[in-house]
């Protein structure tokens, strides 16, 4: 017989411990089961710790500007021990011409910054004069329509850090519905931005948040409340009458309600005897090296940087930790965690960990002074990929639309579903919660206008 809850999750990793605990927060006496298939939750969130230092295997945090997760925050008790790491403090880097170029983070530093010439700085405003293009666009296709070919460097940096992707690969629609939206109904972006900034109230820049033990801190948070069962893979999902049913190696569980809390492509798979099949999106790779420095090394202040392709680099970028958040290294000693691999170069994730660990030092070292070799060093290797949001995903996005609308009780979200960012699936997770618990239709929400930080 089979096992029944009211619920079942499938996946223990942030969306699905997110959308149990909305759920519990608003229906403490739901039955509620996740099966996860590892032995620990959190997915692609998992942080280092050895000799005193700390970094993490996938991300390193999240902006504070999203509703959902301060909720989840406030309701966890974490908010009170968050890590801040404020953007309007902070100074981002972009590698330009051999050198760390601080980025401008605001429209009038545009106008004083290096990274474009005073034609390419004219030509953003081309956008006033520039009609839509409906078809759907790579970023990059559409950046340089929109702003100028001069832009480019800045748009590959900014893909390169949220997607480690490629602009000419990933969809203008699928990564910034909002910005599409505003600029199909203004006419363009700047005016459609200009009229958002008439009837808003002043904003201040975002903070970057974690916490003293990582990011892993707040899975175990999360995961101390639900009932998971671990080491337990669905193999299969079906639909029994008005129930589904999860059979694993060891069982058959049957709810009327199913979550697939998974990243897309495992989701596909599991899906796949429910409509006809729909290709895997691809994915990237990237390892993690951390290296430790003694305080001789003169890494400047800011969050990191972040190299284009065009820069010919051997890392994607690099991440200034101990200037990020307290208690990321030793005292006296300094942690920056370099980013190498991605859509565009899977095959360095082919070489060993000291090739890769020498590698990174040469490259680093020509763009921050480091008199001496690291006294400390892992690589870091993810187990996760993280999904591409390229050409064909906006129509992804209509098919699981029209799954959960077919399928009653079925719901998705997860690594890739809605965006890849820890906020877009704190942000899905709640929103499933809440259909759920109000029996609502699936019907997708409004695209929000999302600022692009670096």
């Amino acid at each position: 017989m089979p096992e029944t809850h009211e619920i079942l999750i499938v996946g223990a990793g942030l969306s699905g411990l997110s959308t149990a605990h909305f759920l519990h927060t608003s229906a403490p006496d739901l039955d509620i089961l996740i099966l996860e298939q590892d032995g620990r939750p959190g997915g692609a969130v998992r942080s280092f710790k050895e000799n005193g230092y700390l970094a993490e295997w996938g991300p390193h945090g999240f902006l504070d500007n999203n509703p959902a997760s301060r909720a989840l925050l406030s309701e966890t008790g974490l908010d009170r021990i968050a890590q801040k790491a404020p953007l309007g403090n902070f100074v981002r880097y972009v590698c330009h011409g051999g050198k760390l170029v601080q980025l401008p983070q605001k429209p009038q530093a545009l106008l004083a910054t290096p990274l474009l010439s005073p034609l390419g700085k004219l030509r953003l405003l081309g956008d006033l004069f520039k009609k839509p293009r409906s078809a759907e666009q790579s970023v990059g296709q559409w950046a340089a329509y929109r702003f100028g070919a001069e832009i480019l460097p800045l748009v590959d940096a900014a893909i390169t850090g949220t997607f480690a992707g490629d602009y000419e690969r990933i969809s203008i629609d699928a990564v910034m519905p909002g910005v599409r939206a505003l600029e199909k109904e203004a006419g363009s972006v700047l005016k459609g931005l200009l009229r958002k900034k008439k009837g808003a109230q002043g904003a201040t820049l975002p903070a970057m948040t974690s916490f003293p033990q990582g990011m892993e801190q707040l899975i175990t948070t999360l995961a101390a409340g639900p009932n998971i069962h671990y080491h337990s893979p669905v193999r299969a999902v079906t639909h029994q009458g008005e129930a589904w049913e999860l059979h694993t190696e060891t069982g058959t569980y049957r709810a009327a309600t199913v979550i697939l809390a998974l990243p897309v492509n495992r989701a596909l798979a599991l899906l796949a005897s429910h409509a006809p099949p729909v290709p895997a999106i691809p994915t990237a790779r990237i390892a993690t090296v951390a290296l430790g420095f003694t305080d001789k090394a003169q890494v400047p202040f800011g969050f990191g940087y972040l190299a284009p392709e065009r820069e010919k680099r051997f890392a994607m970028g690099a991440l200034f930790s101990t200037h990020m958040f307290p208690g990321r290294a030793p005292q006296g000693r300094v942690l920056m965690e370099g980013l190498v691999g991605g859509r565009r170069h899977p095959e360095r994730l082919e070489l060993d960990d000291e090739e890769l660990v020498s590698r990174i030092y040469d490259d680093l070292r020509q763009l921050i002074h480091l008199p001496e070799p690291p006294c400390f060093h892992r690589v870091l290797r993810g187990d996760s990929g993280i999904p591409q949001l390229e050409m064909g995903y906006p129509a992804l996005l209509a098919w699981k639309d029209a799954m959960e609308q077919r399928l009653e009780g079925l719901h998705l979200c997860g690594f890739g579903w809605e965006g890849i960012g820890m906020n877009d699936m704190m942000k899905t997770a709640k929103t499933v919660a809440e259909r759920i618990l109000h029996r609502v239709g699936g019907k997708r929400q409004q695209p929000e206008v999302k600022p692009v930080y670096f």
